[in-house]
This record gives C-alpha cells, sequence and structure tokens, in this order.
C-alpha cells in the first residue's frame, strides 16, 4: 500500500504506459503474424525502419566507451563524475538494439545460430560478435553500480582489478562494429542513393557516432537533473562541446570532401526529395549546432548545451535513417514506408529505454557516487575563464536592473 501510494500518476508516465502497451500489442502480432503480414518489408526492400534504429541504438551508445576511454585510458579523471550516466546509456542502448534485432529476425528462434555456425567471410557474423561481446563488457563495466547498491564490496574489489583490460576491449570492439554498421552497404553500391554511399561510409559512421555519444550523455545528464533536481557537472559538459564542436568539423569537412572526390556534391542542389532530407541532416546535426558552439555563451549555458545536444542526436537520426531506407528508395518503382507495427514497436522500445534510465538513476548510484562539485583543479582553467567570464557578465546585468 505504501509503494502504490507514493507512486504518483503524471502525464508522462500514463502516456510511456500508453505506447509500451500498444507496443506490445504490436510485437504479439509480429510474432504470431509474422513479418509478412505486420510489416511494409519485401524482397525488394528487405531491410527498413528497425535495421535503422538499430544504427541510432549503437550509435548513440557510444557515449560509452568515448568517455570511459578518456578517464581510464586517456586519464582524464575530471570526467570521472559522467562515466557512469554514459555507461548505463550505452547499456540501455545496446539491450535495445538487442531486442530490435530479435524482432527484426525472420526466425527469432534461431538468434542462437551465429554462436554456433561462424562465417568469418561475412560482416554480419562480425558485428553480432562484437555486440554480444560489447554487450557482456558493459555489463561489467556497470556491474559495480548494481553492487555497490546491495553492498557487495568483494566483486567490486575483483572487478576493479579487471577494470583497463575491460575497457580495452571495450574500446577495441565498439569501435569494430560503429565502423562496421557501415560496411554492410558497401556490397550494394549499385542499389544507394550517392549521396549516402561511399567507401569510407564505415569511417564516416564512426566519427558521427563519436558525436552523437557525446550529445547522448549531455541530453541523458540534463534530463535526469531535471527529474532529480540535482545540479548538473556544468564545467565538464562544456567541456565536452568544446570537443563536440571539433567532432562536428571534422565529420563536415570529411562528408563535404569525400562528395567532391566522388563527384556527387552536384546531387545536393537539384530538386528531389533526396537532396532536401540530406540538407536537414547536414544543416540539423552538424552545420546549425556546430555554429552554435562557437559562442561562448552557448557552450556554458545549461539550455544551449541541452537544445545543441538535440539538434546533434536529431541530425545523427536523420542520417542514420536515410542511410537504411531513403538512400536505397528509387521512386515510384522501390518505395518504402514502415507499418503501424513497425512504428509502434519502434517507439516503444525508444520508451522503455527512457524509462528504464530514469528508474536505474533513481534507485541506484549512477550520479550519487561522486560528488556534485568537481574541483577547479580538475577542470581546464580556459574554461574556467569562461565560466567567471559569464558569471560577471549575468551579475553586471543585475546590476544595471537593480539601477
Amino acid at each position: 500500500m505504501n509503494i502504490l501510494h507514493s507512486y504518483k500518476l503524471t502525464f508522462w508516465k500514463i502516456t510511456a504506459t500508453i505506447l509500451m502497451a500498444v507496443g506490445a500489442v504490436a510485437a504479439f502480432q509480429r510474432f504470431t503474424m509474422g513479418l509478412g503480414a505486420t510489416t511494409h518489408l519485401s524482397d525488394q526492400f528487405p531491410w527498413g525502419f528497425w535495421i535503422g534504429f538499430d544504427f541510432i541504438g549503437v550509435g548513440l551508445a557510444a557515449a560509452g566507451f568515448t568517455i570511459a576511454a578518456t578517464v581510464h585510458i586517456l586519464n582524464a579523471e575530471r570526467f570521472e563524475p559522467i562515466v557512469r550516466p554514459a555507461i548505463l546509456t550505452a547499456y540501455i542502448g545496446y539491450m535495445l538494439v538487442v531486442m530490435v534485432l530479435v524482432v527484426d529476425l525472420g526466425r527469432p528462434q534461431n538468434f542462437w545460430h551465429p554462436l554456433v555456425m561462424w562465417n568469418p567471410h561475412s560482416v554480419m557474423f562480425e558485428i553480432t560478435w562484437c555486440i554480444i561481446l560489447y554487450t557482456t563488457v558493459l555489463t561489467l563495466e556497470f556491474a559495480p553500480v548494481v553492487l555497490e547498491k546491495f553492498h557487495l564490496h568483494a566483486p567490486i574489489k575483483i572487478l576493479r582489478t579487471i577494470s583497463l583490460p575491460v575497457v580495452v576491449a571495450g574500446v577495441i570492439l565498439s569501435t569494430l562494429h560503429q565502423s562496421s554498421f557501415g560496411s554492410l552497404y558497401l556490397v550494394v553500391p549499385e542499389r544507394m542513393h550517392p549521396l549516402w554511399f561511399s567507401d569510407i561510409v564505415p569511417f564516416l559512421f564512426f566519427i558521427s557516432c563519436v558525436a552523437a555519444g557525446i550529445s547522448m550523455v549531455m541530453f541523458s545528464s540534463f534530463m535526469a537533473a531535471r527529474a532529480f533536481g540535482r545540479e548538473i557537472e556544468l564545467p565538464l559538459f562544456s567541456e565536452l562541446a568544446r570537443v563536440l564542436a571539433v567532432v562536428l568539423a571534422l565529420f563536415f569537412t570529411v562528408r563535404i570532401q569525400d562528395l567532391i572526390n566522388r563527384d556527387a556534391l552536384q546531387y545536393v542542389f537539384q530538386p528531389t526529395y533526396q537532396s532536401g532530407l540530406f540538407l536537414l541532416e547536414i544543416m540539423v546535426g552538424v552545420v546549425i549546432p556546430f555554429s552554435l558552439l562557437l559562442f561562448r555563451k552557448i557552450r556554458t549555458s545549461q539550455k544551449g548545451l541541452f537544445y545543441t545536444s538535440i539538434l546533434v542526436i536529431l541530425g545523427f537520426v536523420a542520417n542514420r535513417m536515410n542511410t537504411a531506407v531513403t538512400s536505397m528508395e528509387h521512386w515510384p518503382q522501390r518505395t518504402y514506408f514502415p507499418s503501424w507495427q513497425e512504428l509502434s514497436i519502434t517507439v516503444a522500445l525508444a520508451t522503455a529505454g527512457f524509462v528504464a534510465f530514469y528508474y536505474v538513476a533513481k534507485y541506484f548510484p549512477v550520479f550519487g557516487h561522486h560528488n556534485n562539485h568537481v574541483p577547479a583543479q580538475l577542470v581546464d582553467r580556459e574554461l574556467l575563464k569562461e565560466l567567471e567570464f559569464v558569471s560577471k557578465n549575468n551579475e553586471d546585468l543585475r546590476q544595471k536592473r537593480n539601477l
């Protein structure tokens, strides 16, 4: 009774419950009726919305290996307070990817075949094993959070002794399959639109996932801070924002140079829906957020970083969906739009991911392991000057208003 009494219904909880319930109905239909009756996939278009969601989930989970490598390999200890949120984001992302893969399999009961039926010449084989192994690595990395909750200190000591090789393994595995997802499309050059096909698709996938991972850990941390009424590590995120700007600039430079080298830049200026969607993903996910991050006021503002991270995530989602769907379409001979079951299952799983993050962060020491205050000696001096500059300007404005 006490638990029920303490549980308060809110608009978002009701909405999440409805979305997951509808998704559960659609999932039941998918497993009982098959792919043909519940999706708009076909022999001409065998990969669709769910594959795009897998690309998105894996890419957004890149914060796990990015932040973990920064702290444990590069010894940037000032980022320690955001390691656990990054690992949690990655762990949930990979679990959702595994769920979608099971849903997307034509015969999900045979999901265990790659474990015993090896085909080392297949990119899919490499991706499958990387996902399995990296999910195991994430389990080991996140295990101390669960063990601390139940005061099991002996296993934590064991995990700490192997933490460095586990992190190194995670970086290697994640790097391999982040790029390997792009390698899947190297075998279909004649079917993809020139705006998205390239010999360096694996490299582009890797760069973009780094930007998306940084943005996702920013977004999730800001949402958690708002939900739990806690302070965020603004100096750390402001420093990450400068890294994000560099990554976005690198991605844009490589992307445009690749189009020029392949003589594909001309397609950007053609009046087609592909060029429109390409410009949308570039402007929303790269150009606009990069331009915003050039301003000190944006880099040192909670709202500025929050909305900038949303733009990068939206652009990343557009890129992966364009690669998986738009690039493979050829109107009017070969078109595709997901069924309501495909959409509802995807939305339900994404909702479940947000719900899982909320409750894990609420009941486990994801954010409480470290103090919210970051010691000044651990923060970049130039960044501190930026924060002091903004603080001084705000104080001057308040004084003028009082006058």
